[in-house]
């Protein structure tokens, strides 16, 4: 976004609040209006015309109070909420007279624990909005016949994507078109648009979102955020393009958070670790509002808790609940990261009271792969959870082998022996992806002979474009390299769901297959005629419709032209070798996996080095094995940040503690160790005829876990981590008092 510009373009600067929570007594801008070369400064009084921002459709109730404005009115909620707005002739001034802006607030009491009793959010309303409640079978009756009840209180930090680029906009009004452009669109471009249109009381055919190249997205960029609002408004009222560019500072406490959420979990378990019962109550911190994606990571955290195992009887209450922090939404794998974590750590506890093999008590808990498709009786993101395919025994074993599993424990043992801290630790996990409702492709061949695929999925970097060529040109017999994708500019396509929830290989390569099969029939079916052959006598082989090698043969090319609507030769044909094609899905599909972690403990700095690392996943079938690999390979770098590294820390005023870079620690390349990654094809989804699954989100899900198991392991202390990310600081902490509460267990006679 740095590089888009247009002439007589101004520049907004957002003036944000430096309190986490109290009541606006007054914003004064006469100062920074005074400024020479600012065109306009809004507070909240000037915008409160603006609606607040919404959420995506939900079955969960009563939101809607807490959605957030574009600007402050009366309350500031968290320390960057935007204040005030300016907008000026260049961003230093802009900048400047930011700084003139004089807030004057009257601070109150932050809530910052959702484990503690909510606070009040407004007067007559809970910071509590709503209780997520699932689950199925007498869980009572299976905790009172239990052999054994094994109780377990987890945490996992506050941290987020960090993408290479921070956020930008840049909003333009043409007046001659009567059109609201904004640059600078990702994710999901015409749900936004839409959104946008709906708020301003425009047509959505009047605002037109284009998405531009970025540094990745990763679930927070790319929602609908106050700035982008903002921008839209100062566009239309000032008939002048105006643009935005977030500093990395702003980014880091005003951009969506995630993963913050305490589970009091329990289990009823037998002789043989076999799980009769689960009982799970979940404390999830929001933040200060309701953002786009309202209540989905809670929802979500609970719907998909139980991973690969067969759990008779299933309890679990989330507290969705808003503190004075940053606002949270999704990340990467949002939910699943977390509830991996959980649910490993479960196992294992399981695994330690009744004196078991952790692989044995996942192993008698698997569900069978005769027994797919398995329904939940559970629901997740509005469908219901029903795992359309997998062999999660066979993955356990392959994934052992492959990682030489044996050898790494005996290798750990000898390092012990010899003084190190070196332990092995394993996470198994079932992910998501696929998720519907529809998607669209448009599709033509060009009198060239190169193929347009024209979509509403959004890049960000995952080389959708490559996956989808790749389809397309499988399925029609062209090079792919003639295959041009189309997307970012929500005129090219009416509809389009963007790039989210590991769904777009799923639902836009299906689109794409049906669209590249249509085409397919109409040139075969033309090239019948013209050659007088029969159909089935002829295939497409590098864009050449024949009859074997020496038969004759015809072009895509001299096709779609024979097709142009001002050709003789087309008949009474439609005109155009063209087709559009839609896929529809109920249900999402679900890939699986596992991660094997090696680590090494510096106990007297409680550093923990990542050594090696393997990583199995079934995806049901790969489209492309090196682009699935790099989307493994990087989602565990950010999946090592949330287990070792990357936290969002506030004081007990509900300052940020993270805002820079030097505080926000993030992992680089000296901490990535080697990662070796088997992809496996062994239950393709029944879902699609492809067998797809999603790949984005695997190489995230379960690295805490797989940490947390290897740092028990290295330290010989079970159970030990209960709690992401595990710091040096948190691990001496916990390791003292872990060896503290031993100690008062031996002295009470405990064996």
């Amino acid at each position: 976004m740095g590089d888009l510009n247009f002439p007589g373009q101004l520049h907004a600067r957002i003036v944000r609040s430096p309190v986490a929570h109290g009541a606006i007594v007054e914003v004064d801008t006469q100062a920074a209006q005074a400024l020479p070369g600012v065109v306009a400064v809004w507070a909240g009084d000037d915008l409160q015309h603006l609606p607040p921002i919404p959420f995506r459709a939900t079955a969960i109730k009563g939101l809607t109070p807490y959605c957030q404005p574009a600007v402050a009115r009366g309350m500031v909620r968290y320390v960057g909420e935007p204040v005030a707005v300016v907008i000026a002739e260049d961003p230093y001034i802009a900048e400047d007279a930011a700084d003139l802006v004089m807030i004057d607030i009257d601070e109150h009491e932050p809530y910052l624990d959702a484990a503690c009793e909510p606070a009040s959010f407004a007067p007559s309303l809970s910071c509590e909005p709503t209780v997520i409640e699932k689950g199925y079978g007498d869980v009572d009756e299976a905790f009172s016949t239990a052999f054994a009840v094994v109780e377990l209180e987890l945490k996992t930090g506050r941290h987020s994507a960090v993408p290479m680029e921070t956020r930008g906009l840049l909003a333009r009004y043409d007046t001659a078109r009567d059109v609201l452009e904004l640059h600078g669109a990702a994710k999901r471009p015409h749900w936004n648009r839409d959104q946008l249109a709906d708020l301003f009381k425009l047509s959505p055919a009047s605002i037109e979102l284009y998405e531009n190249s970025v540094g990745g997205g990763f679930g927070v960029r790319g929602e609908l955020y106050p700035e982008d609002l903002i921008l839209c408004h100062a566009a239309l009222v000032l008939k002048r393009p105006v643009k935005w560019i977030e500093d990395r500072r702003e980014h880091l406490m005003a951009t969506n958070h995630s993963r913050e959420q305490t589970h009091r979990i329990h289990a009823a378990v037998d002789q043989k670790g076999r799980i009769a019962a689960l009982d799970e109550t979940l404390f999830h911190d929001q933040g200060a509002y309701v953002r786009t994606h309202g209540a989905r990571v809670a929802d979500m955290t609970i719907g998909l808790l139980l991973g690969p195992y067969r759990v008779p009887a299933y309890r679990a209450k989330a507290h969705y609940r808003l503190t004075n922090k940053t606002p949270a939404a999704t990340y990467r794998a949002p939910g699943r990261f977390e509830g991996t974590f959980v649910r490993e750590r479960l196992v294992e506890a399981i695994a330690v009271r009744l004196s078991l093999d952790p692989m044995e008590v996942r192993r008698v808990n698997l569900i069978a792969s005769s027994e797919m498709p398995y329904e939940r009786n559970l629901s997740a993101l509005e469908t219901d959870v029903v795992l359309d395919s997998g062999d999660y025994a066979g993955l356990i074993e392959k994934s052992l082998a492959f990682s030489g599993w044996d050898e790494l424990r005996r290798e750990a043992e000898r390092r012990r022996a010899q003084g190190e801290s070196v332990g092995v630790g394993f996470g198994l996990f079932v992910e998501k992806s696929g998720l519907g409702p529809s998607e669209l492709v448009e599709m033509r061949v060009e009198a060239d002979g190169s193929v347009t695929v024209v979509t509403g999925a959004a890049s960000l970097g995952q080389g959708m474009e490559t996956a989808i060529a790749q389809i397309c040109a499988e399925t029609l017999g062209v090079d792919y390299r003639r295959v041009r994708v189309l997307h970012g500019d929500t005129n090219r396509i009416a509809f389009g769901f963007g790039a989210h929830a590991s769904r777009v290989s799923v639902m836009t390569g299906e689109a794409t297959r049906r669209a590249s099969e249509i085409v397919r029939t109409k040139a075969l079916e033309f090239a019948a005629e013209l050659l007088q052959r029969h159909v089935n006598q002829l295939e497409i082989v590098g864009g050449v419709v024949q009859d074997g090698k020496e038969g004759p043969s015809v072009t895509l090319a001299d096709l779609a032209r024979q097709l142009h609507p001002a050709s003789p030769a087309r008949g009474d044909r439609e005109p155009g070798l063209s087709a559009s094609a839609w896929f529809h899905n109920k249900h999402m599909n679900y890939p699986y996996g596992a991660h094997i972690a090696q680590v090494r403990i510096d106990q007297a700095t409680g550093h923990v080095a990542v050594e090696r690392y393997a990583i199995t996943y079934d995806v049901g079938r790969a489209i492309n094995p090196a682009m699935i690999e790099g989307q493994i390979v990087g989602g565990l770098a950010q999946g090592l940040g949330g287990a070792l590294f990357e936290e969002f820390l506030y004081d007990q005023s509900g300052q940020p503690l993270s805002v820079t870079l030097a505080d926000y620690m993030m992992v680089g390349a000296t901490e990535m160790p080697p990662v070796d990654v088997l992809i496996l094809e062994d239950a393709p989804s029944p879902l699609n005829p492809l067998g797809i699954k999603g790949a984005g989100e695997g190489g995230v899900t379960a690295a805490g876990a797989a940490i947390a198991s290897a740092v028990d392991d290295a330290l010989q202390r079970p159970g030990l981590v209960d709690r992401l990310p595990v710091t040096p600081q948190y691990l001496r902490r916990r390791m003292q008092q872990y060896d503290e509460a031993l100690g008062s267990l031996s002295g009470q006679g405990a064996p």
